[in-house]
């Protein structure tokens, strides 16, 4: 019987530190099964992906920004700068990872239906069709060297949509301010390898089984009203 989590609308927990207090972030719960991404997506792998690595992350994050929280309190310049790169790396793969959980969705719900709302549209005005959009960010995922993410984004200041690869943790903002997520597949071996061994290709190909285009299409009607 597969695992299965809850979404949580709980508010984040905030935490008094220092002297202001800081927010803290927890592990989100999914809205499916570890295992009801399979065959695409093992659930050894969303387990082992969500309960470690996301929790990882989270747990860096955390940590780090209490440091930053004393180093500001003691007026530690060199400190506060030191903490940007784990700051920035950690607090990436909490967004990174939150986004990508629910881009994705079990064939019994939903999962792989092509958009048939405007996102559809204008999936098919920027790129040809959807067809075209999945071959190149399937190219753009597998030509980006070591670990990173392979986007979909509006470009909210031009009106159109992009793709565009992130390396490490980095998110789709580091590229530019005005880019909103609206797909987000994690190319981190941690993703796949359990499964698709080194054949990254592979992974690319079969996640879109399971890709919750209701989701994007959400997100993207409403940063484009």
């Amino acid at each position: 019987m597969a695992l299965r989590t809850l979404i949580s609308r709980k508010p984040l927990r905030t935490v008094p530190i220092g002297f202001r207090g800081l927010q803290t972030f927890s592990l989100p719960d999914l809205a499916y099964g570890y295992g009801d991404l399979e065959p695409a997506i093992s659930g050894e792998i969303m387990q082992i992906h969500h309960q470690k690595h996301h929790q990882a992350y989270i747990t860096n994050y955390n940590k780090s920004l209490e440091q930053l929280d004393a180093a500001i309190s003691k007026g530690d310049a060199s400190a506060v700068v030191k903490l940007q790169a784990a700051i920035k790396f950690n607090g990436g793969g909490h967004v990174n990872h939150s986004i990508f959980w629910k881009n994705l969705a079990p064939i019994s719900e939903g999962g792989g239906e092509p958009p048939k709302s405007t996102l559809g549209m204008a999936i098919d005005n920027n790129f040809g069709s959807l067809e075209a959009l999945i071959q190149k960010m399937n190219a753009e995922g597998a030509a980006l060297q070591g670990s990173g993410w392979v986007w979909l984004g509006l470009d909210k200041e031009f009106k159109r949509l992009v793709i565009a690869t992130t390396a490490n943790q980095d998110p789709l903002v580091t590229v530019g301010p005005n880019l909103v997520p609206l797909l987000g597949i994690d190319v981190w071996e941690h993703a796949y390898y359990l499964q698709y061994k080194n054949v990254r290709p592979d992974y690319l190909k079969n996640i879109w089984k399971v890709i919750n285009w209701k989701y994007a299409s959400e997100v993207f009607e409403k940063e484009n009203p």
